[in-house]
């Protein structure tokens, strides 16, 4: 087995060595192949992420990718790597759990599942600007077809089936955007025929946020398009003890792409006090969706959880008495077992 390993920018450079020395712990055959992508790689360069870095993912068939620095500014020559990788390589599925976890920043109760088509929607980049004689306008596409609507549909039902998950919840905005929406609430609800012991129901997205906040045990398995998910699995890690403990699966047919929720953290990037837990759980998800290795999986998950339950933390959590990234991450590698 071969794992493509990018660190990206900010804290990656922290979290995704703490990542793959549990890996190596746990799966030492494991070949890492490392590459580089990102905003500060576009700064040195002139490139986002080079074009055989995709080819190179491909080979491997699994990639650890830490974080990349957005910018809320149009960069010439730069898009986001990580939404490139995410469509070129057709990992169109963000899988993206929230649980109770051992702090006291969780929520008791909370173990759901966030579904999110990963391809398409208004994350397209699909941006134009019109000019007319009154006003500058800018122009986003909002892209949805029936094929990646009942392929991400299909992904949420089966996950169901086979985790013995009771019922999945389609968010969507259709009363507003009927065509685009609409297509992917019908198409949703066609493919929930298919698999009639999963009860399904269905929410307006603003209605859905009110119960993540309310109620997040409300939620089962929540299935929704790309923007609305990333929004509500941002919502959801704040039950889960926050985005420090976060982690996500990009899934595909033929690749897997470990990625955790949070970003590049530049005001604390290469201070060593980055909480690494988010990257370690997204790359036990690659080990149990993509590698099919539960019990190597369970291993590392459960030393997470027996480090955070003896009360090692990282100043996320609790500032007091906080270690650093390189002690958690040894705390961890102690409790493997």
């Amino acid at each position: 087995m071969k794992l493509c390993v990018i660190e990206g920018d900010g804290i990656g450079h922290e979290v995704v060595p703490a990542a793959v020395a549990v890996l190596q712990t746990v799966l030492p055959q494991v070949e890492i192949v490392r590459a580089s992508a990102g905003y500060d790689y576009h700064q040195r360069t002139g490139r986002p992420i080079d074009p055989e870095t995709f080819d190179l993912v491909r080979e491997c068939g699994a990639l650890l990718y830490g974080a990349a620095n957005s910018p809320s500014f149009p960069v010439p020559g730069y898009s986001s790597p990580i939404v490139r990788l995410r469509r070129e390589l057709k990992t169109y599925a963000a899988l993206r759990p929230t649980v109770t976890m051992p702090v006291i920043t969780s929520r008791p109760g909370v173990d759901l599942l966030v579904v999110r088509e990963a391809t398409e929607d208004v994350y397209s980049g699909e941006e134009r600007q019109y000019f007319d004689s009154d006003s500058e306008t800018m122009i986003a596409q909002k892209i949805v077809t029936r094929a990646a609507s009942e392929r991400i549909a299909h992904m949420a039902f089966s996950l169901a089936r086979r985790n013995q998950r009771r019922r999945v919840t389609i968010v969507h905005k259709g009363n507003v955007l009927p065509m685009t929406d609409g297509l992917f609430r019908r198409a949703a609800l066609e493919i929930a025929a298919y698999y009639p012991e999963i009860e399904v129901d269905e929410l307006l997205v603003d209605t859905a946020a009110y119960w993540m906040v309310k109620d997040p045990s409300r939620f089962d398995i929540i299935l929704t398009m790309n923007q609305y998910g990333d929004i509500l699995s941002d919502m959801a890690a704040a039950w889960g003890g926050g985005l420090g403990l976060s982690p996500a699966l990009n899934l595909g047919d033929e690749v897997g792409i470990a990625e955790p929720v949070h970003g590049s953290a530049p005001d604390i990037a290469g201070r060593n006090i980055a909480n690494p837990t988010a990257t370690i759980l997204s790359l036990a998800m690659l080990i149990r969706y993509h590698w099919g290795l539960v019990e190597a999986a369970e291993r590392i998950e459960g030393a997470i959880y027996r480090t955070l339950s003896d009360g090692l933390y990282t100043a996320d959590i609790r500032p007091q008495g906080a270690l650093s990234t390189t002690r958690f991450t040894e705390a961890v590698l102690e409790r493997l077992i």
